[in-house]
């Protein structure tokens, strides 16, 4: 049947016409947690225009293949690649125009008016449908068949899922889950009660700490250690400039402090020359002017340029720009976490990012998610937060604490002991199998500080005397 006859055998459904279902189409493409909820209900065939069809068909083939659905102008992409041979000129003009309506003079007005009425748009395009393909049954005496092809669509617009029977699917929960995590490279973290092997795809993590403790210097030492593993990672930064990230990428890479980097080119190009690294695209943006939005966008160039990130560092949300603003502060940073972690699970990538931690904490002996700063609802959002803590003669030796302090879907609540070296962005593990309470680290904690201070006198004495033989 051809979309002429198609169309003009359903004119009593005019509500439903051209400018309503290209709406429907622009709210699949710009609200991807809506078209999470609608890619069970709708299929390509409700739409009457072939433009519409196709363009959805691509849309929910991407998300199939990636689980991810694709940003506006990576789907243009997508058509431009998949039409270049077809000889529809119509159906490559009306695409091309769509696209290029909505993306440079989008009218979201009545988005939200065309989302309300999409799940009624379903059934009524499904009954359409139904009725349209009952009548060649019924001329072909195929009686029986119209019964269940009726019966579909009145179930239009239901999930056809209705969820996790908890007798009749027992077997799925025994299944070995599918779960690629990318490592820290912190023993502690990457044990099998923790994190068991890193932070995975659709994850969201969280460092928290007070300033100057080292949140960025771990953001860093996160990104070295998947490099080295050959993974792709993407970091974001909103306070220092791309070239200072790049030389906290160096040292830790090649063992160099920060500071010696600039006088060590020709050892660090060796170096890496040496080494199987994942690639690594550093992205400044001001602070304050980079929305969730930005940042997709930006993944979105990077797709097209062959460049699809493994792990992504945001250094740090506090200081993004929310999309929506609020009267309270805590409220546009749960936003902003929020958003955060809808894009971790649209990309199928796990992103770190760091927190401010209160004047407060300054001298705690344990950084707690009542800590975070402005807003507890960032510590609602994340599905694992560690928090560092290093008093001033904690600082003078080197060493710090590392508290897990929530964890989805592990163990919490642990306390470890940790050297960071920020000359070179690294921080290691004192002993990986040391754990503490809270109570034992208060009771330990000036003994431990002394041993430290102890230690790392004997150390400068030793380099004293080699210096002077």
């Amino acid at each position: 049947m051809s979309d002429e006859t198609h169309a003009s055998s359903v004119a009593h459904f005019d509500r439903y016409d051209k400018t309503f279902q290209e709406k429907i189409l622009q709210a699949l493409l710009t609200d991807r947690t809506w078209a999470a909820q609608m890619i069970e209900v709708m299929t390509p065939e409700y739409f009457d225009l072939k433009y519409l069809r196709y363009l959805t068909e691509k849309y929910f083939d991407h998300h199939s293949q990636h689980r991810t659905f694709p940003t506006i102008g990576l789907i243009a992409a997508i058509a431009r690649d998949d039409l270049r041979g077809n000889d529809n000129l119509l159906l490559k003009r009306q695409v091309v125009e769509y696209l290029q309506r909505i993306k440079f003079k989008p009218d979201l007005g009545d988005l939200g008016a065309v989302k309300e009425r999409s799940i009624e748009f379903c059934r009524k395009q499904a009954m359409k449908e139904a009725l349209i393909t009952s009548v060649d049954l019924l001329e072909q005496g195929k009686h029986e068949e119209v019964n269940e092809v009726i019966k579909g669509a009145l179930s239009a617009g239901i999930p056809a899922s209705i969820g996790h029977d908890f007798f009749e699917d027992i077997e799925a929960r025994f299944a070995r889950q599918t779960r690629v995590p990318v490592p820290t490279g912190i023993p502690q973290l990457d044990r099998d009660d923790v994190l068991a092997g890193g932070l995975a795809r659709g994850e969201l993590g969280v460092v928290t700490a007070n300033t100057g403790v080292g949140k960025s210097h771990m953001l860093v030492n996160f990104g070295a250690h998947a490099l080295k593993m050959g993974r792709n990672v993407l970091h974001y930064t909103f306070e220092l400039s791309e070239t200072k990230v790049g030389i906290r990428y160096d040292s830790n890479l090649c063992n160099i402090p920060s500071n010696d980097v600039i006088h060590n080119a020709a050892l660090i190009r060796e170096t890496y020359g040496k080494m199987d690294l994942g690639r690594l695209i550093i992205k400044e943006y001001p602070t304050g002017s980079a929305s969730v939005i930005t940042l997709r966008a930006h993944i979105e160039k990077l797709l097209m340029r062959s460049f699809k990130p493994s792990l992504i560092l945001i250094d740090y949300a506090d200081v993004m720009r929310a999309t929506r603003k609020y009267d309270s502060m805590r409220h546009e940073l749960k936003l902003i976490y929020e958003e955060l972690r809808n894009l971790s699970q649209e990309l199928g990538v796990p992103i770190w990012t760091a927190s401010q931690a209160n004047r407060v904490s300054a001298n705690s002996d344990i950084v707690g998610l009542e800590n975070m700063s402005e807003a507890y609802g960032k510590a609602m959002v994340a599905d694992f937060v560690v928090s560092l803590s290093r008093k001033a003669q904690e600082k003078a030796t080197g060493y710090g604490r590392m508290f897990v302090a929530k964890n989805r879907a592990g163990r919490d609540g642990l306390l470890f002991h940790i050297r960071m070296d920020t000359a070179r962005s690294l921080i290691t593990a004192v002993d990986p199998d040391e754990e503490m309470s809270f109570t034992e680290a208060q009771d330990e904690d000036e003994e431990y500080v002394r041993t430290r201070l102890s230690e790392r006198y004997k150390e400068l004495r030793q380099k004293q005397e080699a210096g002077r033989a």
